[in-house]
């Protein structure tokens, strides 16, 4: 079983959040996650993003991947820290 780091949708028509999860990469895009991370709120001035960073480093370290875009958010908010 190959785990990812992605984000599942959320929220209204045209007013879409994101939670990051650890899900099976063989889920649907909304399928049951393994365990929730984080959150992305694309709609605050500026955007909101909180990530578990000891959730995610465990399960990093159990051999999952990020996608790219749970990359770049990483990436961006620990450069706004």
């Amino acid at each position: 079983m190959s785990v990812k780091v992605r984000m599942t949708r959320m929220g209204s028509k045209k007013r879409a959040m994101f939670r990051i999860v650890a899900i099976d990469s063989a889920s649907r895009r909304d399928g049951r996650p393994l365990e929730f991370l984080g959150f992305y709120n694309p709609h605050t001035d500026p955007a909101q993003v909180k990530i578990n960073e000891e959730k995610l480093q465990a399960w990093l370290g159990k051999g999952a991947e990020m996608s790219d875009t749970v990359r770049s958010l990483l990436r961006r908010m620990k450069k706004d820290a």
